[in-house]
Order: structure tokens, then sequence, then C-alpha cells
């Protein structure tokens, strides 16, 4: 018992670092946008392409509207009982909160309680007789429990049961069509094939009820032990083709079906899986194996280790596109007139186009067209970004170096944001091809390089906010520039957008490497 938890320890450990350790997996992980998927990988890619719902998300909309219909109904129904607005919204929010907790805690937010027709409504029904009696309790102790508050009230019970029941059981048929179509859900590769593979396959199936789909089973063996249908799922590829697999589909979750105490290939596959912005799981059938409370959930009855997590996932995501929108679109209404005096200056300065576009990566390595003002001379242009732009670099047209320098030219990646391509904050994205002013390419400089690609790009970012921008004339920048990148995914929030937002106007003025 004692060496099998200094074993998952270990292990624990060890994957919280992995990306940081140099090991030539991680250089094959960043070149393995080159390697060939088999026929089936290919063809399971393309279905995979249409993005589905997450079921956390759908819950988390049945709950605001839900708190939504509760407070409404209470404003009107309670109006007559309670005049002054005060009380109103006070019993009223009391009433909201005791009814959405309540259903909380009776797991009736779960995707399967949601798909029901009987198990919800009974759930329903009891979360809304406690905040009854929340509401009935809290009146008696402020000696306003009254003929006319208990008839508002029963009318409110009433009047919301109806509401929501008929709301739940039409979700419900539309959940439960959404899962047969493959709609909501989520999807998972599981890595590791053979016998440890259809144990957890096995064990799933035990529990119908569950979000998860089984998409298919990369690993690395050609033997018996791991053959090429498993439990009735096929085996699509090598852990090094699963890279570019998960870049093309839309996956949820990698689940690595091997014991715990395969340590040195269960390290050698994180190192090449870290890169991806999935939730990297490791399952083990084994049912005494105990994994800290802090680091596991569960799939059905399946304890799963958290190697790595997504650094936004779900609500995140919504909640920082609803950020890039509120506050881009206003951001390129006010700037207009300078980006219209910016055109005009660029047309007037040297004969070519006003926009310059190169390819980037984008979020998950995909490449994307990212716009700027063109700051280079026309027939000087260099859309593959072969040779960085240095100090007095004759390529530099008069008005692109004051752009440059003043980050002007990057204003027109407003378009990029609200198409959706980037975001406002971010790691920058860099073009396809890059590569430092001492002719190496960025993955030869840094390894696990494509690690910063596991959000979406920015229009600014925590490397550039603390200096580390402009011209890379040195390892040690890029290095540096990846570093506060990787802080800025691990630490990611809100906050720290608006932080970064505010600190970056400050920081064109101490950016000595921007030519």
């Amino acid at each position: 018992m004692k060496n099998r938890k200094q074993r998952d320890n270990l292990f624990e450990r060890e994957t919280v670092r992995v990306y940081r350790l140099s090991d030539a997996s991680a250089e094959r992980a960043s070149n393995s946008a080159s390697t060939e998927l088999p026929v089936n990988a290919r063809r399971m890619a393309q279905m995979l392409e249409r993005p589905v719902l997450s079921p956390r998300v759908a819950r988390g909309l049945v709950r605001l509207v839900e708190c939504g219909a509760l407070l409404f109904l209470g404003l009107e129904v309670l109006a007559p009982a309670h005049s002054h607005w005060t009380h109103r919204l006070a019993l009223c929010g009391l009433l909201t909160l005791a009814g959405v907790v309540t259903m909380q805690v009776l797991n009736g937010y779960e995707p399967g309680v949601l798909r029901s027709k009987r198990t919800q409504i009974a759930r329903l029904a009891a979360s809304l007789a406690f905040a009854s009696g929340m509401a009935v309790l809290a009146a008696a102790l402020f000696s306003d429990l009254t003929r006319e508050f208990v008839d508002s009230l029963v009318l409110w019970a009433a009047g919301s049961f109806l509401l929501l029941s008929t709301l739940r059981l039409a979700l419900g048929a539309r959940m439960r069509k959404w899962v047969r179509n493959g709609f909501m859900e989520r999807r998972a590769i599981l890595v590791g094939g053979g016998g440890a593979a259809e144990a957890f396959i096995r064990r799933l199936e035990m529990h119908p009820d569950n979000d998860v789909r089984i998409c298919g089973i990369f690993d690395d063996r050609n033997d018996d032990r791991s053959p090429a249908i498993v439990a009735g799922y096929p085996k699509l590829g090598s852990v090094a083709q699963l890279t570019e697999f998960a870049r093309r589909a839309r996956i949820d979750m990698l689940i690595v079906t091997l014991p715990v105490s395969a340590q040195a290939r269960l390290l050698s596959i994180m190192r090449e899986l870290w890169v991806l912005p999935l939730d990297i799981r490791v399952a083990d059938s084994s049912p005494d194996l105990s994994f800290p409370s802090r680091s596991r959930s569960f799939v059905g009855d399946i304890p799963l280790l958290h190697a790595f997590d997504r650094p936004l996932a779900e609500w995140d995501i919504v909640s920082k596109r609803c950020m890039d929108l509120l506050i881009g679109l206003p951001a390129l209404v006010l700037l207009s007139p300078l980006m219209l005096a910016t055109a005009i200056a660029i047309k007037l300065d040297s004969p070519g186009p006003v926009f310059f576009r190169q390819k980037r990566h984008g979020f998950n390595n995909q490449i994307i067209n990212v716009w700027k003002f063109r700051s280079l001379r026309h027939e000087d242009s260099d859309p593959a970004a072969r040779r960085i732009v240095t100090q007095n670099d004759s390529r530099v047209t008069r008005v692109g170096r004051f752009i440059r320098r003043s980050s002007i030219d990057e204003l027109p990646q407003l378009f990029n944001v609200i198409s959706g391509e980037l975001s406002l904050v971010g790691p920058r994205p860099h073009a396809v091809h890059a590569r430092s002013s001492f002719d190496q390419n960025f993955t030869e400089i840094v390894d696990g390089y494509f690690g910063r690609h596991k959000v979406k790009p920015g229009i600014t970012g925590w490397a550039q906010v603390n200096g580390w921008r402009g011209e890379i004339d040195n390892g040690e920048k890029l290095q540096k520039r990846f570093e506060y990148d990787l802080y800025y995914i691990e630490n990611w929030s809100l906050l720290l957008d608006l932080r970064i937002l505010v600190l970056t106007p400050i920081s064109l003025f101490r950016s000595a490497g921007a030519y």
C-alpha cells in the first residue's frame, strides 16, 4: 500500500512538470503536424469536425433560465403581498436561490437527470417545496406571515412548477435527440489498446447514462497486445499520429488506459500530448487504486487521474468570447478614425495595398490569416516571415517604422477578434515559418514550442506587457516569451486579461526591441 501511494504521488508530480523536460519526444510532437494519418483516421476526423454542445454548458444554460424564470414569477406573483420593492426583491432572491441550490444538491442539473422524464419532475417538485418552506420560515421570523402571503406563495410555487416542468420535459426530449445524433456529448480518445482499453470500455458500458463517447484508439504497439479493433472500437493510429488527429477533429478528452505502474511509458506519452488543448486523464481498472481527491474525477464509477486540464473550457471560453466582443466592437468603432488616418498615410507614403495578410499559427496549431497594416515596401513583403525585421531594416517604410513602433500596425487584427480567430489577449501568433534573426526555426529553439497554442492567440499578451516583444536575436528572448505565455495559459482569468489590456498602452513606451 505504501509503495503504491508513493508511486501515485511520484507520477502526479512528474506529470505536472513534464512539459518543462527537454526530451526528443518533444521535438517529435512539434513536427507531428506533418505526420500522415491513416485513411480510417482521416475519415473519423472529418466526421468529428462538427461542433458539439458541451453537457456542462447545457446544464449551465438550464440553470440560468430557471433562475430567471423563478425570479420573474416571484416579482410578478408576490407583488401584492409585499408592496415595497426591497422586500419583494429580497424574498424573490431567497426563493430563487433556495430553489436552484436545492435542485443542484439533488443533482437535478446532471445531464442524465435532464434527459429523464419522471426523475427531474420529482426533483423539481422537491426543490420548489423546499424553497417555499424556506420563505414561510423567513416570513415567520420577521413577523410577516399573512394569509395573503401564503396564497401568493402557493400561486408562485404552482406557476413555477407548471412552467419549469413544461420546459424541462420539452428540453429532455430535445436532449435525448441530441445525444442520439451526437450533438451533445464529450468526445474521448483512448491512448493505449489491448486488455486495459477493453476493460475500460466494458466498464464504461455498464453506465449507459454517461455522456462520454469513445471515438477511437491510438497505440504505438502493433502486436497481439494491441489488436486493430478493441471491444468494437477501431485503432486509428500511433500516439504520434494522435497529435495531428486531435488538431483536425473536435475532441474533448484523452484517456490513457495504461496502468499507473507503467511510469516510463506514461511519461513518454505525456511529453508528446501535453501540447494539445485537451483534458488528459489516466484511467486504471484496478479497484483498489487510490487517487488524491483533488486530482481525480469519475466517469460512471471509473476513477480518472487528472494529468492535464484544458486551460480554457466550456464557460471559460464563453466568458472570454463575450469579453472579446464587448470590448473589441467598441474599440473598433472608437479607433476607426485612427485606422482611417493610418490607411491614408500608408497609401501616400509608398505604392501597394494598405493591408497585409500573413498566415500564422492559431488555436491548436490551426492556420489563420492575420490582418495588419502594411509596414514594409510592397516589393519586399515577406508573407512567410522567412526574414525577421531588424533595427534600421531597409524594407520598412517611413510610416511603417512609426506604426510598428507604436503597434498601430496591429489594429486591423480587431477584425480577427470579431471573427473569432484571435482574442484580445493571448500568446502572440507567430508566422507559420517564422525564424529568428540567426536563422533558426522557433521549434528548434524551444522544446514543446507548440504548447503556447493551447489557447486562442491574442493581439496582446502577458509576454508583451512584460517587455518580451520585437526581434528574436537570441534564443533566450524566445524562451522567455514562451515561459511568459505558459504562465498566462496556466493562470488565466478574466481579471488577468483586463490587467494585460490596461498595461498594454503603458508597455508601448518601453519596447526597445520593436522595429
